[in-house]
Formats: C-alpha cells, sequence, structure tokens
C-alpha cells in the first residue's frame, strides 16, 4: 500500500511541477528582476515559492467546493482544465510558453515594480488557472479509489516537493540559464510542453466521459 502511495505522489509531483515549468519561469524572472545578487534572488524565490504554495493549498482543500458552491461538477473542470492545459502545451510545445503565461502588459508593468515575486512571478506566470484545475482534478481522482486523507495527503506531499523543486530552480535562475542557454530553455520546454499536453488529452477525455455518462 505504501508502495502505491509513493507512486501516486510520484506522478502527481512530475506533473505539477511540468505544469509549473519553473525553469521557463526561471527565465522570465532573469529578465524582471534588476538585482540579481544572491541574496535578492534568494529573496525573490522564497516569496513566489510561497506565493505558490500557500495559493495551491488553498485550491486543494476549497477550490472544490467552491466549484460546487457554483454548481459546477468536477468532470466540467477536467475539461476546461483540459483545454486550459491543452494551450498552455501547444505554446509550450512551440517554445512560446510566455504567452500561457502572462500577457505583455503585466510584463511591461512588472519592470516599474520593486518586487515581482507575488504578482507576476508567483501568479500567475507559476500558479495559473492550469494549476488550479491540476489540483483539482488529482486530488479527486484520488478520492475516488482512497479517502480524502489519503488523497489530501499524497497530493499535499507533491504540493511541498513540488514548491522545493520551484524554489531550487528560481533560487539558482542564473546558473540554469547561463548552463541551458536559450536554446536549451526552448528544447526543454518543448518536451514539457508534450507532457503537459498529454495530460490535458487525458483530463479532456475523463472529463467528457464524466459528462456523457451524466
Amino acid at each position: 500500500m505504501l508502495q502505491t502511495y509513493l507512486s501516486l505522489a510520484l506522478h502527481d509531483t512530475i506533473g505539477l511541477i511540468t505544469i509549473l515549468n519553473p525553469v521557463a519561469a526561471a527565465s522570465i524572472m532573469i529578465s524582471m528582476v534588476n538585482d540579481t545578487t544572491p541574496s535578492t534572488m534568494k529573496s525573490v524565490a522564497f516569496k513566489a515559492t510561497m506565493t505558490v504554495l500557500i495559493a495551491s493549498f488553498v485550491t486543494l482543500f476549497g477550490g472544490e467546493a467552491i466549484f460546487k458552491f457554483f454548481g459546477i461538477n468536477v468532470m466540467s473542470i477536467k475539461v476546461i482544465g483540459g483545454v486550459i492545459l491543452m494551450l498552455i502545451a501547444i505554446n509550450m510545445a512551440y517554445g512560446q510558453s510566455n504567452k500561457s503565461r502572462h500577457t505583455q502588459a503585466e510584463h511591461e508593468e512588472a519592470q516599474e515594480k520593486e518586487d515581482v515575486s507575488i504578482v507576476p512571478l508567483g501568479i500567475p506566470i507559476l500558479f495559473g488557472p492550469g494549476v488550479i484545475a491540476t489540483i483539482i482534478v488529482l486530488n479527486n481522482n484520488i478520492s475516488r479509489e482512497y479517502s480524502h486523507l489519503v488523497s489530501y495527503s499524497i497530493v499535499s506531499v507533491a504540493l511541498v516537493v513540488s514548491a522545493v523543486t520551484v524554489f531550487l530552480t528560481l533560487r539558482y535562475a542564473g546558473a540554469i540559464n547561463r548552463v541551458l542557454g536559450i536554446t536549451g530553455i526552448k528544447i526543454l520546454t518543448r518536451i514539457m510542453g508534450l507532457v503537459v499536453g498529454a495530460i490535458a488529452a487525458q483530463f479532456l477525455i475523463e472529463g467528457i466521459k464524466g459528462l456523457w455518462g451524466q
């Protein structure tokens, strides 16, 4: 049973990290932060990571309830989440992940801010609609086979591990950009786009089948 739980946690962690795409966010972060000293990069990385982590836990424990309050079931979330993720995946596959993360207007506004860690880096560059839908769907998928305690625990572990990965990636954004370069980041983004596309297709199929059955 423990092996099954670990397998589910690993699956969810990989999915979340792929959709968060911290490597692309690190590249954007470099262009937004004027002071790239280690202390500043660490501070921005920590604030952005905490923003993502808090928003993720709010979504995990309250997101589905909010949607149900408006009469929206999980299958509908799977469909719209699949559509959003598919659009993100297409942009990533063409090496244009920035388009799916934030607009040019948001980028220009960020240039005028002293602190970009929460907005727009934390939200919406890292934590956007695709992540919201993914968290709700992953939790729902596990809770259909196991107890809510198990599903919340597994997704929580995945969120924490993903957050640590985001922090380390942003913390060492400068080094990562120097090692990978623009070409390396584009290649990695395209590969991750394929994974996001596969997750999106799975969400869409499951959502449509669920709504059709209802």
